[in-house]
């Protein structure tokens, strides 16, 4: 009875070895990873960190863009204050409120269509055809070009007056009068998430095209024997598998859509009808020079991305049982 447990013994001594080593490794890999990674978190700190932090302090301030060095504490009064029997501050500004909705529509929207079109481009550029190569390189031209580029490529094709998408659209019998795209309440914001649509198409493509490079091809070759429709198997079994880097994906442009600045300026400037956060604050800081109450938009800015960052990230491990 008594050798059982002799021969039992060494082998839970060597898994034990076997445990000490591993824990060991995985300490060791995590140093070199923070040492690797210690010069990006110092760059990010200085280039990053310090302006977010004046930030966050300027908010709190009376701080103006003509002197900042005499900027006074002057507690949430940016955010909310009860003054004369009314609250005031940015919490209670309209224009602010408008901003932020605007900013939350333009952002669903936008990343909804062009994950929708990103994954109808990548599986077509997936498909075997002759000039494959030359298709891929031609989708990637409206992403390759340079946003302030494209945005005023787009205000002047919008235009009422001499702009091509009006005149092709009369010629088509579509409208029998030029449309102001970007000057009319009703289509400017329409007009606005289109040409974010068309340029930021082929980054979704390219990452669902590389995600579908990857599939194990048994799985298509067992449903193609089985007779299954190519409808359910795209939705039983790539959609499944290529969900990872559709949440990169989607992570990535609503990162860029709720900051967006550069393309709804440039064809839309100040206007209410599609002013984002980003827009607001800087008319704030710069044209009416408050910097304090510019920062405590920015400040907002921030706080509103981080919590739908963070959100979305939690709901997507979940999503793919990350924390099982």
């Amino acid at each position: 009875m008594s050798h059982p447990v002799a021969e039992r013994a060494p082998h839970s001594g060597g898994a034990a070895k076997s445990g000490h080593r591993g824990t060991k490794v995985r300490r060791q890999r995590v140093r070199a990873a923070w040492l690797f990674l210690a010069p990006m978190l110092v760059t990010l700190a200085m280039v990053a960190g310090w302006p977010l932090l004046r930030t966050f302090y300027f908010s709190f301030t009376d701080a103006s863009l003509a002197d900042t060095g005499r900027a006074a504490l002057i507690g949430f009064e940016n955010y909310l204050v009860y003054d004369d029997g009314a609250w005031y501050g940015l919490l209670t500004d309209p224009v602010w409120w408008t901003s932020v909705w605007n900013t939350v529509f333009f952002s669903m929207t936008s990343v909804s269509l062009e994950v929708v079109f990103g994954v109808i481009v990548a599986l077509l550029l997936n498909a075997e055809f002759r000039g494959r190569m030359l298709v891929r390189a031609a989708v990637l031209i409206p992403w390759a070009i340079p946003t302030i580029v494209s945005a005023k490529m787009w205000a002047w094709m919008l235009n009422d007056q001499f702009g091509i998408i009006n005149h092709l659209l009369m010629m088509l019998g579509i409208i029998d009068a030029p449309l102001a795209w970007t000057a009319d309440a009703d289509l400017s914001m329409w007009a606005v998430i289109m040409v974010d649509v068309w340029k930021t198409i082929p980054f979704v493509a390219l990452l669902v095209l590389a995600a579908l490079q990857m599939l194990p091809s048994d799985c298509y070759e067992a449903a193609e024997v089985d007779g299954i429709h190519p409808v359910k198997v795209f939705f039983r079994v790539t959609l499944p598998l290529i969900t990872p880097a559709l949440m990169v994906a989607v992570i990535f442009r609503l990162l860029d859509a709720l900051r967006v600045f550069d393309v709804i300026y440039v064809l839309t400037s100040n206007s209410t009808n599609t002013m984002t956060m980003s827009i607001y604050a800087r008319q704030q800081l710069v044209e009416f020079q408050d910097v304090g109450y510019g920062s405590a938009a920015s400040t907002l800015l921030f706080l509103i991305i981080a919590l739908i960052t963070v959100l979305y990230l939690y709901l997507g491990r979940r999503q793919l049982g990350v924390d099982q």
